[in-house]
């Protein structure tokens, strides 16, 4: 466990751990960000149906009653 130190010696270490990160590229950043909202939106089109299929059944026992 790392003890209190130095605050400019911890800003050091993070700037030198940051430098070892492989950052994405702004093309794989923007491939990222539409499949992420293209499987959002079909994430939606799946809850929207399932949600309307429930709901249909629903009513359908809940008026096998009346």
């Amino acid at each position: 466990m790392a003890s209190k130190g130095n605050p400019f010696a911890f800003l050091q270490q993070v700037r030198s751990e940051t430098s070892k990160v492989t950052w994405p590229s702004r093309r794989e950043t923007m491939i990222s960000t539409l499949m992420v909202l293209a499987m959002v939106f079909f994430a939606a089109l799946f809850f929207f149906g399932a949600d309307q299929l429930i709901s249909w059944l629903l009513s359908l026992v809940l008026s096998v009653g009346n």
